[in-house]
């Protein structure tokens, strides 16, 4: 898959980075997201430097995806649960059926 360069702003600042075919406006949809997240912590934290809020928008982002796989870990548990359940009952009524039919 070839990659070309797409030019994306943050806080004033434009960067051309490399992009697969295709993935253009997932690219410039977080980068959107990246800059509404800059311009937020700028706007509440004055006193930091442009690399301190870049660090602490990657720390933000970082905890939401910590916590976005422990939620789909317990979805995924939630379901292997369900499936076992469904395993068993299944098997149980086919052992019932086999019984009866005897």
């Amino acid at each position: 898959m070839s990659s070309h360069a797409i030019e994306i702003s943050l806080l004033g600042r434009t960067y051309s980075i490399a992009c697969p075919q295709g993935q253009e406006k997932a690219l410039q949809h977080v980068a959107q997201q990246l800059e509404m997240q800059l311009i937020s912590l700028k706007t509440r934290t004055n006193s930091l430097s442009r690399e301190e809020i870049a660090i602490m928008a990657a720390l933000n982002t970082g905890y939401e995806l910590l916590e976005e796989q422990q939620k789909n870990q317990d979805y995924n548990k939630q379901m292997d649960e369900k499936i076992g359940l469904l395993q068993a009952t299944l098997e149980n009524a086919l052992v019932e059926r086999s019984v009866k039919e005897d």
